[in-house]
C-alpha cells in the first residue's frame, strides 16, 4: 500500500486562448508517487482565465480520492490569490457583485474545493518549470485542435 502522506498529490494546470476571448483550452497534468496523468480539451470561445480556472475545476473532478493532499501549481495569479485570499467567499457572500466574472466556474470549484485539502502554489509561467511547460503545450494545442468544445457559461453571458 502506497504511504499517503510520502506522496502527496501535485497537479499542474495551465489555460489558454488565442485571442481574449477566442479559442482556448487547458492542459493538466497529475502526479502521484510514479503515476502521471495527462488531461487537455479545447473550447471554440472562452477566456484565459476561464480556462485557467477550468484547468483546477477539471482536476479535481478527475480525482477518486479525497484523503490525500493537493498540491496545484498554477502560473495564474488569478486564481492562487482568488483561493488563497479568500476573494472568492466574498465574491460569493456578495453574489458576485460589482460584475465579478465566471461566476458559474468559481461556484463549481468553491463546491469540489470543500472536498479537499488543497494547497495553491504559483509557479512562473514560460519559465524553467518542465511541468508548468507541459501544461501550456497541452493547453495550446488543444486550443488550437478541432472538435472545439463550447464553453456554455462563457457563451451563455454573451
Amino acid at each position: 500500500m502506497t504511504d499517503i502522506k510520502s506522496h502527496p498529490l501535485h497537479i499542474y494546470t495551465d489555460g489558454s486562448s488565442r485571442g481574449n476571448p477566442g479559442p482556448g483550452g487547458y492542459g493538466i497534468v497529475l502526479l502521484w508517487g510514479e503515476k502521471r496523468k495527462e488531461l487537455s480539451a479545447g473550447y471554440r470561445l472562452t477566456t484565459n482565465n476561464r480556462m485557467e480556472l477550468l484547468a483546477v475545476i477539471v482536476a479535481l473532478r478527475s480525482l477518486t480520492k479525497k484523503d490525500i493532499p493537493v498540491t496545484i501549481h498554477t502560473d495564474s495569479q488569478y486564481v492562487v490569490n482568488s483561493i488563497e485570499k479568500k476573494w472568492v467567499d466574498n465574491w460569493i457572500k456578495t453574489d458576485f457583485k460589482g460584475g465579478k466574472k465566471n461566476k458559474d466556474l468559481w461556484l463549481q470549484y468553491y463546491e469540489l474545493g470543500k472536498q479537499f485539502s488543497i494547497k495553491m502554489k504559483w509557479v512562473k509561467g514560460h519559465a524553467t518549470n518542465a511541468m508548468n511547460n507541459r501544461c501550456d503545450e497541452l493547453a495550446t494545442e488543444a486550443a488550437d485542435g478541432h472538435h472545439l468544445l463550447v464553453d456554455e457559461g462563457y457563451e451563455a453571458e454573451k
